[in-house]
């Protein structure tokens, strides 16, 4: 019995992959197949779900789309002179909040309650210094009267901790929302995070990473290259403490400072990398660009680089408990579905 599937032409266009496959509205993802050129001088249409992708650049194995701001997750397929190509699902970040003001990681505490900044500019009184975005997607004002609010962190009994890159002065903020100072003299007080010794690491942008013990007393933990940003921190698996501040430079670094504060360049070639995360295989993931392009980009452990979500502004991202990852822009806050778990060091 004859088949009575119609016979894919050789002209119908294929997906074969879409990296990344994740996306914050606005950001570019790279499609590779095949039959993806233009034919007698005409593009192909990329929809995305019901929506029409702006094609960027359209080559037969490869074209560049557009993730238009109204995009859902959902499948992608290319059109091309009456023929549809197979379907490949996108992820795109929902947008959870706007009108805060980022400029490192958000936090996220063991509730899944996100913390984001309202920073302002440099010596800039803002009405509220610190947003929580509840479970529910509710925002909330959570925390007033901290000068140019900037790193933030969470310690195991669910304390937020508050940078303020103005006073160098970082702030112990309870969950209720009463806040006092933690610890002074942080220089230009930036990105934070904590250790499996319940140490808190703070980056001077000036050039010094500051340890502090549980008991208070403050150590130079090792000092870095003057950043015109900030300093992001995070800790991997093995403790090792990855920073990144981005230079002048176009070629920057992610480095790697070890529990001794011996400092080493685990990754260069990253322009303006920003905030960071890690996940349980110990990938690091950092807001930057890749060979012009930006987004989120995930390094292996054996030094492989690539684009993890594309989007641009990004300034940090956090995970969060069943695989989906918060992202912020300096202006608002995305959540979206990686299916990676994060790491959270204990």
């Amino acid at each position: 019995m004859p088949s009575l599937l119609k016979p894919e032409s050789s002209h119908t266009p294929r997906i074969e992959s879409v990296e990344p496959s994740a996306a914050l509205p606005g950001g570019v993802v790279d499609v590779h197949g095949a039959n993806l050129g233009a034919i007698s001088f005409r593009r192909p249409v990329a929809m995305l779900g019901d929506l029409a992708a702006p094609v960027l650049m359209s080559r037969n194995r490869r074209m560049l789309l557009h993730v238009p701001e109204e995009a859902e997750s959902g499948n992608l397929r290319i059109l091309q002179n009456g023929a549809q190509s197979n379907a490949v699902n996108v992820e795109v970040a929902t947008m959870l909040a706007t009108g805060v003001h980022a400029v490192a990681n958000p936090a996220v505490d063991a509730e899944s309650n996100v913390y984001v900044t309202l920073s302002g500019a440099r010596g800039q009184e803002t009405p509220v210094s610190v947003f929580r975005i509840e479970r529910n997607g509710e925002m909330r004002p959570f925390l007033s009267g901290i000068m140019n609010a900037t790193g933030l962190a969470v310690d195991e009994e669910g304390n937020l901790y508050v940078s303020s890159r103005h006073e160098g002065t970082v702030y112990q903020v309870a969950p209720s929302g009463a806040a006092k100072v933690y610890a002074e003299g942080m220089g230009i007080a930036t990105g934070m995070a904590f250790d499996a010794e319940h140490n808190l690491y703070v980056g001077d942008r000036s050039g010094t990473i500051f340890k502090i013990a549980p008991d208070r007393q403050i150590f130079v933990f090792a000092t870095l290259e003057p950043s015109v940003a900030a300093y992001h921190l995070a800790f991997g698996i093995d403790g090792t403490l990855y920073v990144t501040g981005p230079t002048t430079s176009s070629y920057d670094s992610v480095h790697a400072v070890d529990r001794n504060g011996d400092i080493t360049v685990f990754y260069r070639g990253l322009g303006r990398p920003q905030g960071l995360a890690i996940d349980i295989s110990g990938a690091v993931y950092v807001a930057a660009s890749l060979g012009g392009r930006r987004g989120v980009v995930r390094i292996s452990q054996a030094g492989e680089a690539s684009l993890a979500i594309a989007g641009s502004g990004i300034v940090g991202l956090a995970f969060v408990p069943g695989g989906n990852a918060i992202v912020a822009t300096a202006s608002s806050v995305y959540d979206v579905a990686l299916g990676i778990e994060g790491w959270r060091v204990a």
